[in-house]
C-alpha cells in the first residue's frame, strides 16, 4: 500500500516565511498523532532568496563574512534547528521539505537521511551523473573519494520530533555557486560545491529536474504524491 503524501511547490519564498510553515505543519501533525490520529504527510519544493543558515550545533566560525559584508550582499542569516552545520540557498537551488511521520514509514533517521540520498542520486542518474555517498558526511557528492576532486551537489540536513521530520535537502541545479565562497559549506574544508549546471555545461530545466525528484522519491518511499 503506498502511502499518500501531500505534495506543493510553494516556488520562490523567503526563507522565514518557509520555515515557519513547516514548524506549523510539525506542530498540527504531533497534535493528530497525540490524539491517535495519523498525520498527513507533506512534501515542499521551493527556492529561497539568498540565505545562509546554520543548525543547531554548527559553527558560526565557517561565516567567512561578517553582517555589514552580508547586509551589503543581500543574503539573510538564520541560525536555525535543524542538523548539520552553515549551507546557502538562493535562486536556481532546489530545496525539498519532507514533514512526514516515519512512524508510517521507518523509524530509523540513518534509513530516512541515506533514502533522501538515494532519490537525488537517482536524479543524477538522468544526467548521466554519479552521485556519491561521502562516509562520515550526509549529502550527495561527485568523485566522493577523489582527494582534491570532491564536490558536492546536495547538502541535507533535518530535525524529527516524534519521528515527524522537517527541513531536508538542497540540489544545486542553476544557482549562482559564488555565493558558497562566503562560508566554510557545511563545515567541511577543502572540498568544493557544484551544481547540475555548472557539471553539465548548460542551464537545467527546473521543472524536469523537479519532475524526476518527485517520481524518485515516490520510486524510493513507497509513496504516491497527491
Amino acid at each position: 500500500m503506498l502511502k499518500q503524501v501531500q505534495f506543493q511547490d510553494i516556488g520562490l519564498r523567503p526563507y522565514k516565511e518557509v520555515w515557519d510553515f513547516q514548524e506549523n505543519l510539525l506542530a498540527q501533525n504531533i497534535s493528530a498523532k497525540q490524539s491517535g490520529t495519523p498525520p498527513p504527510n507533506y512534501l515542499l519544493f521551493t527556492e529561497h532568496y539568498p540565505v545562509y543558515t546554520l543548525g543547531k550545533n554548527g559553527n558560526e566560525a565557517n561565516i567567512l563574512i561578517n553582517e555589514a559584508e552580508r547586509v551589503e550582499k543581500a543574503v539573510e542569516y538564520y541560525h536555525i534547528n535543524r542538523g548539520g552545520d552553515i549551507t546557502y540557498h538562493g535562486p536556481g537551488q532546489i530545496v525539498g521539505y519532507p514533514v512526514i511521520d516515519l512512524d508510517q514509514f521507518k523509524t530509523d533517521l540513518g534509513w530516512y537521511l541515506r533514502s533522501l540520498e538515494e532519490v537525488i542520486i537517482l536524479t543524477m542518474n538522468y544526467y548521466g551523473l554519479h552521485g556519491e555517498r561521502s562516509k562520515g558526511e550526509t549529502g550527495v557528492w561527485l568523485n566522493a573519494s577523489v582527494k582534491g576532486s570532491e564536490r558536492k551537489i546536495c547538502a541535507m540536513g533535518i530535525r524529527c520530533s516524534r519521528w515527524i521530520t522537517m527541513h531536508g535537502f538542497a540540489l544545486n541545479v542553476n544557482n549562482d555557486l559564488s555565493f558558497f565562497n562566503n562560508i566554510i559549506p557545511c563545515g567541511i574544508q577543502d572540498k568544493k560545491v557544484t551544481s547540475l549546471a555548472q557539471e553539465l555545461g548548460r542551464n537545467i530545466d527546473m521543472n524536469e529536474v523537479k519532475q524526476l525528484l518527485k517520481e524518485n522519491f515516490e520510486t524510493v518511499f513507497g509513496a504516491q504524491l497527491i
